[in-house]
């Protein structure tokens, strides 16, 4: 059980950053440029995208969180994991719930400034994305010591 652990705690943040990184910082920017696609359908697409996503997160955090408690990671990594939890959590309770007002808004033909609320959600993105690499650098860090 505890290999098993130490296998997630090295693959997961990996699978994580990667599901993170394309989503937001690809299939997000580049669907408003597709021809054919309107603010309300992109709008539409981004909510059923980020929610999944976000779904999916929380329980690769679940995961992680439970292989943690198997086999407790070095303190580096299990402080990078708990951070991008944290972010996590807020991006999901706080953030999100202020976008999908927005959207809400906009969808029902208001015509509304610009927001900095998205751009607070795109920081907490590169914040999770760094708080996830440096998981992944400690952890491959920690298993080249055991393996020299």
């Amino acid at each position: 059980m505890t290999e098993a652990a130490r296998y997630a705690q090295l693959i997961l943040p990996v699978f994580w950053l990667g599901m993170v990184a394309a989503i937001s910082f690809l299939e997000a920017p580049i669907k408003f440029r597709a021809p054919g696609v309107s603010l309300a359908i992109g709008l539409g697409i981004g909510r059923k995208v980020f929610t999944a996503l976000n779904a999916v997160e929380l329980v690769l955090t679940l995961v992680l969180a439970a292989s943690c408690i198997v086999a407790k990671p070095d303190t580096p990594a299990l402080t990078f994991f708990v951070l991008a939890a944290m972010v996590l959590i807020v991006q999901v309770a706080a953030i999100r719930p202020l976008l999908g007002k927005r959207s809400d808004r906009i969808l029902a033909g208001e015509d509304l400034p610009r927001s900095k609320i998205h751009l607070v959600y795109i920081a907490f993105e590169l914040v999770k994305v760094v708080l996830l690499i440096s998981v992944i650098i400690s952890l491959f860090a920690l298993l080249s010591a055991c393996l020299h």
